[in-house]
């Protein structure tokens, strides 16, 4: 098709395709070639060579230019954060054995082209490659838009030989993306903090959680670190706020078994929320859990405290273009399983301290989730025994969790209009619903290195601002089902 000119653009061209959008999917790098949007079948950068220079709209470029270039996991030193790419130059990479660096790279051909760009300013466009058992080639890839290279450098690889590495940023103005690959950040876990590029942090908990938390950097320039916050895996009591009193627990020996003579069970519906498996696992999300508390005499082992241990999975806190710090986990994350606690000040919500451009401002609206109010899906559980659900006084939260000077990872887990973590109320220490913890459960199975999310709740044009007015805030979470707005 090539050889008889009867592919869609047989001349390479910058930027956008007339005919081709930002998310159309192509089963094969072989329909790309035939739509001339990427015109090599192995490599991946596509570029226009010398014989351009003479056409009269290129007189003002260096020469080779880049076009278009493939992610699909080729090199082991790629990093994507989806608006924000780290690109590895071709060359030197046994493509016939285990894609590791071989040799060194040279600056020439593809590479060369890369570096033209950013010093002509010229964008290229971004092809991401992910695995799907729907193509015949085991890969769809999707156009993610156009990426303008903004630095360059030439460093060290994971195997030990020099590669050239490039920053991409998108360009804004674009459709949101839609590609799920676009959620990681690197192909492969690493194992040690030592290996992360753009470390910053060693442990942000400063060795308060069981596991360090690094943070890394590779968006801003200098890479700087969380700060302004101190870290706490607790929540502390803000001035004037007192816990109520420890319930009586449960009278079980051991751990609990039999939910018709533990007491906690019997609160929970006459039976336990959690599974055993990997360590303990939610069964379904409730209106509120009981678990097993101070009073409760069985054992610190018991499947209902499963919330009660800490961090079971090594997480990173991670810089993004777009959103701020992010969070993702090294581990797989099952569905059901326990993540994080959300932590801070426990404040009242009408405290006139309370800055209102605090933006780690966390209502515990558990009441609110239970009574289906702002459009929230009712949970199954009865806690009529605890609130009076028609008491029309329960329809604001009364209480907040001020994670905006002392916190815990939880602070940096962004919103997202299609989330895989969910909030869950639990009362062990006491019963007061309207102060429960609050827990971040996986919603599925998390692979290892996607982005850590929740919804946040917001309805849209409920904020308001010091001077009164309604304040809007743009959502760049990039799911397929994204409302747009955080609120």
């Amino acid at each position: 098709m090539k050889s008889n000119g009867s592919v869609l653009y047989n001349e390479k061209m910058i930027g956008h395709l007339p005919g081709i959008s930002v998310g159309d999917q192509f089963f094969s790098r072989a329909e790309m070639v035939v739509l001339g949007i990427h015109s090599h079948w192995l490599n991946g950068i596509d570029y226009m060579g010398e014989k351009y220079a003479k056409l009269p709209q290129y007189h003002s470029y260096t020469f080779p230019v880049a076009t278009c270039i493939v992610l699909s996991g080729v090199y082991e030193d790629d990093l994507d954060n989806s608006e924000d790419v780290i690109y590895t130059g071709q060359g030197g990479n046994d493509l016939l054995g285990r894609r590791h660096q071989i040799q060194d790279q040279k600056m020439i051909r593809g590479n060369l082209a890369l570096k033209n760009n950013m010093a002509c300013g010229v964008p290229v466009r971004v092809i991401r490659g992910h695995g799907s058992a729907n193509s015949y080639c085991g890969k769809i890839y999707t156009y993610d838009g156009l990426y303008k290279v903004i630095k360059y450098w030439a460093e060290k690889g994971v195997s030990g030989f020099t590669v050239f590495k490039y920053r991409l940023s998108r360009l804004e103005g674009q459709p949101t993306l839609t590609t799920n690959q676009v959620h990681y950040s690197r192909t492969q876990v690493p194992t040690s903090i030592s290996e992360l590029r753009g470390l910053v942090c060693d442990d942000i908990s400063g060795g308060q959680e069981k596991f360090p938390i690094p943070a890394t950097n590779i968006v801003d320039d200098p890479p700087l670190p969380p700060s302004g916050f101190l870290y706490s895996k607790s929540i502390q009591l803000g001035k004037n706020i007192k816990l109520p009193s420890v319930a009586c627990g449960c009278k079980c020996k051991g751990e609990c078994v039999d939910p018709r003579s533990c007491s906690c069970a019997r609160l929970n519906g006459n039976d336990f929320p959690y599974v055993r498996r990997d360590g303990g696992r939610l069964v379904e999300a409730k209106a509120v859990v009981f678990e097993c508390g101070p009073h409760c005499h069985c054992s610190t082992t018991c499947v209902n405290r499963t919330s009660q241990h800490g961090l079971r999975y090594r997480l990173e806190v991670y810089r993004t273009p777009k959103k701020g710090w992010a969070v993702r986990s090294w581990d797989t994350i099952p569905s059901g399983a326990p993540v994080c606690e959300y932590t801070g000040i426990l404040t009242k919500t009408d405290d006139n301290g309370l800055d209102p451009e605090n933006n780690y401002i966390f209502d515990i609206d558990c009441l609110q989730t239970i009574k289906g109010l702002d459009g929230r899906e009712r949970r199954p559980g009865d806690i009529s025994s605890l609130i009076d659900l028609d008491d029309k006084k329960s329809e604001a939260p009364e209480y907040c969790i001020d994670a905006g000077s002392i916190g815990s990872v939880a602070r940096f887990i962004n919103h997202s209009c299609a989330p895989n973590l969910f909030v869950q109320c639990i009362l062990s220490q006491h019963q007061d619903i309207k102060v429960a913890k609050i827990m971040l459960f996986a919603a599925d199975n998390i692979p290892p290195l996607q982005e850590l999310s929740y919804d946040y709740g917001y309805v849209l044009d409920s904020v308001v601002g010091a001077d009164g007015a309604l304040k809007k805030l743009r959502c760049f979470c990039g799911s397929a089902d994204c409302r747009k707005w955080l609120y």
